[in-house]
C-alpha cells in the first residue's frame, strides 16, 4: 500500500458505490478511519458489510448532500465519534435523465434543480461543514478532494446542467483552496472521464453508444477507468505525498482530452 492513513480520519459522500466506494476500500485497507455517508441506507449498508473488519473504524450514516442539514448533523456526528477529522472526500454525484440527450431547450428546471442540489450545492455543503469542524478541531494539515468531471473543463453538449455543476466545483475547489491554504488545509478536486460505474450504466442507451464512439475515436487507452483508478488518485491528493498541492484539477481520463 503506498499510502499511509494509518488512524487519519476521513469523511466520505456517495460512499455506497462507485468511486466513492472504491476510495472507502482502499482508504480503509491503508489504516484509515472512516465516515461514510450515502443517500441510500441499504446500499450503504451492504458496502460496509464488504469493506468491514473492525467495526470502531467505520461510521456510516444515511445522508442527502442536498440537505445542509443532514451534512452537518453527519459531520458534526463523526466528530464526536472519532474527536477530529483530517480529510475528506466528496464524491456524491448524479446525472438527471437529461444527461446526453437533451439539448438546453429541453430541460426542465426538475432536471436542472436535481444536479445542481447534489452536484455543486452538495459539494459546498459537504466543504462548509468539513471545514468549520478541522477549524473547530485545529487540524493543521488537512485535505479535501472533491469529484468534477472532465465536463467540467470542457463542455458537452447536451449535458448542460451536469456540466455547469460540475464547472462550478472546480471554481468552488480553486476558490477555497486559496482561502485555506494559508491554515494549512488543501482542496483539490478529481475530473474523471468515461468510468465504469453504476451511473454510467444507468445512462441512457443513446449516451453509452455516444461513450463507446469516444473511447474507439477520442481516448488514447481505449478503455473505461475502473472506480480503483480513480480512488487512488484520490488516494494521492489525500496523502501528505501531495503536500505541495492544492487549487488542482486533476484529470484522470485516458487521455480523453490530451
Amino acid at each position: 500500500m503506498p499510502f499511509d492513513f494509518k488512524d487519519k480520519v476521513i469523511a466520505i459522500s456517495g460512499a455506497a458505490s462507485g468511486i466513492g466506494f472504491a476510495t472507502a476500500e482502499y482508504l480503509y485497507q491503508a489504516g484509515a478511519i472512516l465516515s461514510l455517508s450515502d443517500a441510500r441506507s441499504d446500499a450503504l449498508v451492504a458496502a460496509v458489510e464488504r469493506i468491514l473488519h473492525q467495526e470502531d473504524r467505520i461510521l456510516a450514516m444515511k445522508v442527502n448532500v442536498a440537505s445542509s442539514a443532514q451534512v452537518n448533523s453527519w459531520i458534526s456526528q463523526t466528530v464526536e465519534s472519532f474527536q477530529r477529522l483530517d480529510g475528506a472526500a466528496n464524491m456524491a454525484g448524479v446525472s438527471s435523465r437529461a444527461v446526453g440527450i437533451h439539448p438546453i431547450t429541453e430541460v426542465s428546471d426538475e432536471d436542472w434543480q436535481f444536479n445542481i442540489d447534489i452536484n455543486l450545492s452538495g459539494v459546498f455543503y459537504c466543504m462548509r461543514a468539513q471545514l468549520q469542524a478541522m477549524q473547530k478541531c485545529g487540524t493543521e494539515r488537512g485535505s479535501i478532494v472533491n469529484a468534477s468531471s472532465i465536463y467540467g473543463i470542457a463542455g458537452k453538449a447536451c449535458s448542460t446542467d451536469y456540466s455547469a455543476a460540475k464547472h462550478g466545483v472546480v471554481g468552488l475547489t480553486r476558490s477555497v483552496a486559496k482561502e485555506f491554504g494559508g491554515k494549512g488545509i488543501r482542496v483539490n478536486c478529481v475530473a474523471p472521464g468515461i468510468i465504469n460505474t453504476p451511473m454510467v450504466q444507468n445512462l441512457s442507451e443513446r449516451f453509452l453508444e455516444g461513450h463507446q464512439r469516444t473511447l474507439q475515436h477520442e481516448q488514447a487507452l481505449h478503455r473505461m477507468a475502473d472506480a480503483m483508478e480513480i480512488a487512488k488518485v484520490n488516494a494521492f491528493l489525500l496523502s501528505e505525498d501531495s503536500s505541495f498541492v492544492t487549487g488542482a484539477v486533476y484529470v484522470a481520463d485516458g487521455g480523453q482530452m490530451c
